[in-house]
């Protein structure tokens, strides 16, 4: 895969990610409480103005393939609190079925803890993930975090109740990640 750049969400790409959720399961894994399904217009209207204000505590993305200027997916850095250097990657979803699973997601976590850490100065990032969601766990573990504990239960869905991990990376833990090399995909497919 080619390498990524984001720009901030606009109102154009609003009907392509309500084209990516898929189900009511899927919003809630993707966006949380927040939404409601189906997901629409006004919801994301909502949403993408909250970051459009003057000292928002989100940043919020699309993301595109930097040789095709296609949008792949979308990505938000929410609950930024200067004052104790912490934030919330949240909304992660690389859109394309096809481009799961072939390292997207890990690049676009590590260039929004480069926004987190190298542009806003954080101290710490945190996220909640799903514990069914083991591709998305290992990408956040790929791309430094640690596990903090487990919240048993915390979300009814279909009559199931779903459990969330959440994970968070330090600055210094950052910097280290930062240092070592990366593993060629050759090696990850054999992992």
């Amino acid at each position: 895969m080619s390498s990524i750049q984001f720009r901030p969400f606009e109102k154009k790409d609003q009907q392509r990610l309500i084209d990516w959720i898929e189900s009511p399961a899927f919003l809630v894994q993707w966006g949380g409480p927040q939404f409601t399904y189906p997901l629409t217009e006004e919801q994301l209207d909502e949403y993408r103005e909250s970051g459009e204000k003057e000292n928002a505590d989100r940043l919020i993305y699309s993301v595109l393939d930097a040789e095709t200027d296609a949008v792949i997916g979308h990505i938000s850095l929410s609950a930024i609190e200067k004052e104790n250097g912490s934030a919330r990657i949240g909304k992660v979803l690389v859109g394309d079925n096809a481009g799961r699973g072939g390292g997207i997601g890990t690049k676009m976590i590590r260039e929004m803890l480069r926004i987190a850490f190298d542009e806003l100065q954080l101290h710490r990032v945190g996220l909640g993930v799903y514990d069914f969601n083991t591709p998305a766990i290992a990408c956040y573990e790929k791309a430094g975090f640690s596990r903090d504990g487990r919240l048993r239960d915390v979300r009814k869905v279909d009559g199931s109740y779903w459990s969330l991990i959440e994970m968070s990376i330090l600055e210094t833990e950052w910097e280290e990640v930062q240092h070592k090399p990366e593993r060629s995909s050759h090696a990850e497919e054999r992992s």
